[in-house]
């Protein structure tokens, strides 16, 4: 059995830059890889499953399924795997859960089945499946463009940080549809964004839709530099110490879920699978 991790990303700012005629966005953002996270194990096996199953979500539906498959098709293979998937990071959180999985399983079942495909190559299949599969394949910081495929490596601090749950699914599409989206920031080179204040641009409009967000960021903003990630709804927070991060997140408000992880500009998939 091969295992493997699938770790969350943080967005350190996004930017909407402007829509496309295909009804995509160009924007501009920064990954980061954390150092947490969801796992999967792959074995050999004659036909292909996952274990266990997500609920409400049927396995053919799941992105962990549809990325095999998918490898399968491109590559002529008929080989199978058991995949067992140890899940950790929310639905609809903003941190690149369901994206994380998929590219984690093309990078696991293409040394599983020994198909020889490189980093690139798996990297545009994986955007057949979301815009954010290509940075967990690439495995490094970057600066993203375009819809978040065109790549510069980056390589940001490497702080410890909050991130927590405020309990809701924010839908992406639901975000990137809003009339109240803001769609006109500037177009800017790395050094300018990285010179420059950092912001989400989907955070102002997640907040008035979900108060939940709005409350907890307000909360966490007391102790730390904090934004939301992606479209959400996990807002973190910037700490130099993990025990000034943790002390944090024994303060939190009652029933709030979250973890604390450090910042890692090589992501632990990269790590794992050159150890292999």
């Amino acid at each position: 059995m091969i295992c493997l991790p699938a770790p969350a990303k943080l967005n350190l700012f996004l930017y909407i830059t402007g829509r496309r005629d295909d009804g995509y966005h160009n924007l501009q953002t920064l990954f980061q890889f954390v150092d947490f996270g969801d796992e999967l194990g792959f074995e050999t096996a004659d036909e292909l499953t996952l274990s266990p199953e997500l609920p409400g979500v049927a396995p053919e539906s799941n992105l962990i399924i549809k990325a095999a498959r998918l490898l399968q098709t491109h590559t002529g293979s008929h080989k199978g795997a058991h995949i067992t998937l140890t899940k950790r990071l929310p639905m609809g959180g903003g941190l690149g859960g369901g994206s994380s999985d998929a590219a984690t399983t093309l990078v696991g079942l293409n040394r599983l089945w020994q198909l020889g495909l490189g980093n690139d190559e798996l990297a545009s299949l994986g955007l057949q499946l979301g815009a954010d599969v290509p940075v967990f394949v690439h495995g490094r910081a970057a600066f993203a463009e375009g819809v978040g495929d065109i790549f510069t490596d980056a390589v940001p601090p490497e702080p410890w940080y909050l991130v927590l749950n405020p309990g809701v699914e924010v839908s992406t599409p639901a975000v990137f549809t809003d009339p109240e989206l803001p769609r006109n920031s500037p177009v800017m080179s790395l050094e300018q964004r990285l010179n420059s204040p950092w912001q989400n641009d989907c955070e102002a409009l997640v907040k008035k839709r979900h108060p939940e967000v709005a409350k907890l960021l307000s909360w966490l903003l007391e102790y730390a530099p904090s934004r939301m990630t992606g479209t959400g709804a996990c807002v973190f927070g910037t700490f130099d110490s993990r025990k000034a991060a943790e002390n944090a997140l024994e303060n939190a408000p009652a029933g709030t879920v979250g973890f604390v992880a450090k910042g890692c500009n090589q992501s632990p998939l990269l790590t794992a699978i050159k150890a292999l």
